[in-house]
């Protein structure tokens, strides 16, 4: 045996087609025979898009449960396959693209409160895909972002930008 055979499958392209395959395989066993567009953007996640059909409901699961569900095990099947690239997002009928729409709209009054208040917010508990979104827009909106609590009690805490006054004349 070579000293340089790796265990470890580092090509994006190679783990994208596999979760690929293995999400519409999966899809096939509830009788969804589907084409899943496959994607990366940052070369980090791996992006599966299911199209709109009659199973959305059961797909997506109350509050998106059964795609976490879903993203969960594509992950861990990479994993078991030794690819490094494992992290995956799940997306159906544009389900969490609509909702992270919706969250902006709602932080967008968030955002202008505490920069007219130029007090902290504490915001409502929320899922870790929905806390980035808030930290990321929050960031380019010229806010500070600090996730607090633990578990199910995880929120983010806006604060406007704290200026040092040390270094101003």
């Amino acid at each position: 045996m070579s000293d340089n055979i790796t265990n470890s499958n580092n090509d994006i392209e190679e783990a994208i087609l596999y979760a690929k395959k293995y999400l519409e395989d999966l899809l096939s066993f509830f009788g969804l025979n589907t084409d899943i567009y496959a994607t990366t953007e940052d070369h980090e996640v791996i992006e599966l898009n299911v199209p709109s059909t009659h199973l959305n409901g059961f797909l997506i699961g109350a509050h998106g449960e059964t795609m976490r569900a879903l993203q969960y095990t594509i992950s861990s099947a990479l994993k078991s396959q030794n690819f490094s690239h494992t992290r995956v997002n799940v997306d159906v009928a544009d389900y969490k693209k609509h909702r992270a729409q919706r969250l902006l709209q709602q932080a967008e009054d968030w955002f202008k409160e505490v920069q007219g208040s130029g007090k902290s917010k504490d915001l409502s508990p929320m899922n870790a895909a929905d806390r980035r979104i808030i930290h990321q827009a929050a960031t380019d909106y010229g806010l500070q972002t600090e996730s607090v609590g633990e578990g199910l009690e995880r929120h983010i805490v806006l604060k406007p930008v704290e200026i040092d006054k040390s270094n101003q004349k």
